[in-house]
């Protein structure tokens, strides 16, 4: 008879695992899935591609129903479970059911990150998560015409973009000196700084929120420089927290997330985490990629085999505000390491590589990301360059023609 599994979140992080549980051990698990959205999952990544109109809410869904049916899973979604009984073993939905399981999984995700200032709850502050969040701003770009995002990550430039490309007036409200600090050099964010205003989308840095001015709805951003931005919308766009609430609720270990270990398994026996509620080794990933990885080793842990998770290699291949940017390792470089630098200011792209010990330990590529992951494999493989550190800079083209 078939084990009880069940899933507590229908994001990416569980759709990966149902299907790596697919490929590792066919019929093992009777598995149940368990989404607080109401519908099935989808690419949040595309969600600023919906919001711009360049595609359809349907076709960021990531399988379909018949692919779930066909597989033997139950989908509840819609429906949120409110309880995890750990002696029991058993979780309650909001509407009452009772699910038994054997093994339990959390992948329920991150929300965003709220702002602690005054105004956070006027009407018109906004948040840019999920599905629902694209039909309040696309709501709100037909009531008015200035939007300030607060937050110059990846999540906020995608809400602007996606914002601007409505014909709405668009201010990036940015606490750091640069854009996407966490993933690209100076270099590279001065460049998409420039990119992005381009595309008509103001950009403010060191830009300290301290209020957001108005009565019943929100009128504009109040800095704490004693400047302000205008504004009839907001989106606060600036970060996300693990989403924990319902582990530590039900007594598991928590720390900045639901802390796993090298099996991804929590302080519980039999009860497993994944994706952005995971903290392992006291990170947080709040990137698919690392999901990924993780919904993978899970997967083989649960078919029996010696799976081990020892965290991941931090990279980034994107196209943001319609520009193509890759990140990986250690690419800002320290004691120890040399950069390796091209630029193409009439292209419009850069490359940077961070060498240390005569192997590839970081790169940052702007505008022409081609061969980011063939550098990315160079980095995770630890593979010696020196033979052809000269032409490294040029790609994998050149290194492979000069090498033939």
């Amino acid at each position: 008879m078939s084990e009880r599994l069940v899933i507590v979140g229908n994001g990416m992080a569980a759709t990966r695992l149902v299907e790596e549980l697919s490929a590792q051990s066919l019929g093992r698990y009777a598995v149940a899935v368990i989404g607080e959205e109401s519908r099935l999952a989808y690419n949040r990544v595309l969600l600023s591609s919906v919001l711009a109109g360049e595609a359809d809410s349907a076709d960021i869904e990531l399988k379909s129903a018949r692919w779930w049916r066909d597989g033997g899973v139950t989908v509840r979604y819609g429906v949120p479970a409110s309880q995890v009984d750990i002696a029991s073993k058993m979780v309650t939905l909001a509407d009452g059911t009772v699910l038994a399981f054997s093994k339990l999984i959390f992948a329920t995700g991150s929300k965003p990150l709220r702002l602690r200032v005054p105004g956070a709850d006027l009407e018109g502050v906004l948040t840019f998560r999920d599905v629902t969040d694209i039909d309040a701003m696309s709501a709100a770009v037909r009531r008015g015409r200035k939007v300030a995002v607060i937050g110059g990550g990846l999540l906020g430039l995608e809400a602007a973009y996606g914002m601007a490309r409505c014909g709405a007036d668009v201010t990036v409200l940015h606490l750091m000196d640069r854009l996407m600090e966490r993933q690209l050099d100076e270099r590279a964010a001065a460049m998409l700084k420039a990119a992005v205003e381009e595309k008509g989308i103001h950009v403010v840095l060191n830009a300290d929120t301290e209020s957001f001015i108005g009565d019943y709805r929100v009128e504009g951003v109040a800095l704490k420089d004693g400047r302000t931005i205008a504004a009839d919308t907001v989106i606060v766009a600036a970060g996300i927290t693990p989403n924990t609430a319902l582990a530590r609720e039900a007594g598991l270990k928590t720390g900045r997330g639901v802390l796993v270990d090298d099996h991804l398994q929590t302080s519980i026996p039999d009860i497993y985490a994944i994706g952005e509620c995971a903290e392992h080794r006291g990170l947080c990933y709040g990137l698919v990629e690392p999901a990924y990885e993780q919904a993978k080793v899970l997967a083989a842990h649960l078919a029996g085999k010696d799976a081990r998770y020892d965290g991941s290699l931090l990279a980034t291949n994107l196209k943001v505000s319609g520009v193509h940017v890759f990140s990986a390792g250690d690419f800002m470089g320290g004691d120890g390491s040399e950069c390796l630098t091209f630029s193409d200011p009439g292209l419009g792209t850069y490359k940077k590589l961070v060498i240390a010990g005569g192997k590839l330990v970081g790169a940052v590529l702007f505008g022409d990301t081609a061969d980011g992951l063939w550098y990315l494999d160079l980095i995770r493989s630890g593979t010696p360059v020196e033979k052809f550190r000269d032409d490294l800079i040029f790609g994998r083209a050149l290194v492979e023609r000069m090498a033939a």
